[in-house]
C-alpha cells in the first residue's frame, strides 16, 4: 500500500460501500421505487418493478428514466424512496476510525440524495468526517457511470485525479474514475449487476472489507 501514500483525495459511494450490502438497506429502496413507479404509472407492483429494472439498466438510475419518460419530480421521487427504516444500521467505530485517520479530503460520491446520505452516515456515526457529498442533485441528474459528474466533482472540489481514490461497490462505476486517472477499488459482492466488470483493468484494487483496507493504507502511509 506504499504505492497509495501520496493520496490527498478520498472519494467514497454510499449504499453498500460505507455500510455492507448484507444490511439490505438498499433493499428497502428498491421496494419503494417499485411503488413509486405503481402509483405514478397506474400500473401493478409486477409491472412497476419491470419497469424500473429496464430504466436502471438502459438509464443507470430509475430516477434518470422516470424523468426522461414520464417527466416526474425528481425531488418527490428522491424524498419518497429514501424514507426508508435505517434502525439495524450501527455505529461503526473501527470505520469511524480509519476514516479519521485518512488525510485530505474525504467526499461521499452517490447516486443518491444528499438527505439519504446523511440519514445514513449519522446513523454509522461518520457524518463529521466527510467534507462534503456530492449526489444526484449536484450531478444536474447525470448518474455514474456517465462521465459528466465525474468532471463535475473533480471541478467542484478541485480534485487533482491523480492524487485521488475512489471505491465504489458497482464495478462499472469505476471505468470513468480510472480514465480520468484515479486510482480504483472495488467493494467485493455477489450482486451480479453490481459485479460485472469486476476483472476488468479499469480496476486496480478490490477489497471486502472498505475498513480493513483503509486499515491498511493508514499503517503504511
Amino acid at each position: 500500500m506504499k504505492e497509495l501514500s501520496n493520496i490527498k483525495f478520498w472519494l467514497f459511494d454510499l449504499d453498500n460501500t460505507l455500510y455492507s450490502g448484507d444490511t439490505k438497506v438498499f433493499d428497502q429502496v428498491d421496494k419503494k421505487m417499485s411503488k413509486f413507479i405503481s402509483d405514478k404509472l397506474k400500473v401493478s407492483l409486477e409491472e412497476a418493478k419491470k419497469i424500473q429494472k429496464n430504466y436502471f439498466h438502459e438509464y443507470n438510475t430509475t430516477l434518470n428514466g422516470m424523468i426522461k419518460n414520464h417527466d416526474i419530480d425528481a425531488n418527490e421521487f428522491l424524498e419518497f424512496v429514501h424514507d426508508v427504516d435505517l434502525g439495524f444500521l450501527k455505529k461503526d467505530d473501527a470505520l469511524k476510525d480509519q476514516i479519521a485517520k485518512l488525510e485530505g479530503k474525504k467526499i461521499i460520491f452517490t447516486n443518491g440524495s444528499r438527505a439519504h446520505a446523511s440519514n445514513v452516515t449519522s446513523k454509522i456515526g461518520i457524518e463529521q468526517l466527510f467534507d462534503g457529498v456530492f449526489d444526484i442533485v449536484d450531478s444536474d441528474f447525470y448518474p455514474k457511470p456517465s462521465v459528466k459528474p465525474y468532471k463535475k466533482i473533480i471541478e467542484n472540489y478541485k480534485i487533482k485525479p491523480e492524487y485521488c481514490i475512489f471505491f465504489e461497490d458497482i464495478a462499472r462505476n469505476l471505468k470513468p474514475a480510472y480514465e480520468l486517472g484515479m486510482k480504483t477499488v472495488w467493494i467485493e459482492n455477489s450482486e451480479p449487476w453490481a459485479s460485472k466488470y469486476s476483472d476488468a483493468e479499469f480496476i486496480n484494487y478490490r477489497t471486502g472489507s472498505l475498513t480493513k483496507f483503509l486499515k491498511e493504507i493508514n499503517e503504511n502511509r
